[in-house]
């Protein structure tokens, strides 16, 4: 496989994991659609089982995802930039901080973002906190699914 094709598969990795904060939009899935179409083009043991690997987490995410409570954006009074924002800074995040970075990245940025709109810290707590009820975990459970596989296929590019 060619690096083009490598950076072409990584590229719609990447919008899947940016997609996942996005309303409507198939993150997870395309994420899946990039593992697959890597390892159908390898045909190698360690595609197969990264393939298989990143079937299983990113469908029990889905179940997860679908046993939470339902709860709106709308209703919390935040803005759907800051959940965006929030998940722009949870993706490096969790590279640098492995896995606690994600977490991490997204309330802190929602909490800073919270503080400068609404000008004070019990205001911006508490609006981290309804945030963080509201969308933070269905968002965090899937961006961190979704991390995860990409990750395991970087590792498993590297390793060759």
């Amino acid at each position: 496989m060619g690096t083009a094709q490598l950076c072409l598969i990584g590229a719609v990795m990447l919008l899947g994991i940016v997609c996942v904060s996005a309303p409507g939009v198939p993150g997870t899935l395309l994420c899946w659609a990039a593992v697959l179409w890597w390892a159908t083009s390898q045909h190698t043991t360690l595609t197969w089982g990264v393939l298989a690997g990143a079937t299983g987490l990113l469908a029990v995410a889905q179940v997860v995802l679908w046993l939470m409570p339902s709860r709106r954006i709308r209703d919390s009074g935040v803005t759907w930039r800051t959940v965006m924002t929030a998940s722009g800074v949870a993706i490096p995040g969790f590279f640098v901080l492995p896995v606690v970075g994600a977490p991490l990245g997204f309330a802190g940025t929602v909490y800073v973002h919270e503080r400068v709109r609404l000008g004070g810290h019990r205001a911006a707590w508490t609006a981290t906190r309804r945030v963080m009820r509201t969308v933070g975990g269905s968002v965090l459970v899937e961006l961190m699914a979704c991390l995860i596989v990409a990750g395991a296929w970087v590792g498993a590019v590297i390793a060759g």
